[in-house]
């Protein structure tokens, strides 16, 4: 047999099946990458919120772990609380703008609802939502729009 009648079929074989698989293994490695970038952001936003949570810790006299309004601040105490509050405001933002998409797929989805959970947990504090109209100049106006929204529905929900 001579060889151009054999290159022949092997490049069409070459052509039908070895460059769609190409194709296919590149888009799949591509997926995979974003969701291994995906899960990065995540965990590096989380790593985020744990440093928050421990830097509460070392304030224990603002008792912010507790879910009511701290009664009875010193101006001191006042000012710590409130820069506290602007850290976990620029962190919701960053989740925020990193996160969140008005069409969620239900992996990303899951994630967001655990962002969404820790900004009602903290708008379920009296403080921190009157503290709100202070901490949300400057940032994005879609995300302050959300979270003045949630404090909004945690507020009537203590009410009620």
């Amino acid at each position: 047999m001579e060889l151009k009648p054999i290159l022949e079929i092997l490049s069409l074989c070459v052509t039908i099946i070895g460059l769609p698989l190409a194709i296919f293994i590149f888009v799949y490695e591509q997926q995979k990458e974003r969701a291994n970038e995906e899960e990065e952001i995540y965990q590096l936003l989380s790593d985020g919120y744990t440093d928050f949570l421990k830097l509460t810790l070392e304030h224990p006299d603002l008792k912010l772990q507790s879910r009511t309004a701290t009664p009875n601040l010193t101006e001191d105490q006042v000012e710590r609380m409130l820069a506290m509050f602007a850290i976990l405001i620029a962190l919701f933002e960053r989740a925020y703008l990193v996160a969140y998409d008005d069409d969620l797929t239900p992996r990303k989805l899951r994630r967001w609802a655990s962002w969404e959970d820790f900004m009602r947990e903290w708008c379920r504090r009296e403080d921190f939502r009157l503290a709100l109209p202070q901490l949300l100049p400057g940032e994005d106006p879609e995300f302050a729009v959300y979270i003045s929204r949630i404090a909004e529905e945690e507020a009537a929900k203590a009410s009620a």
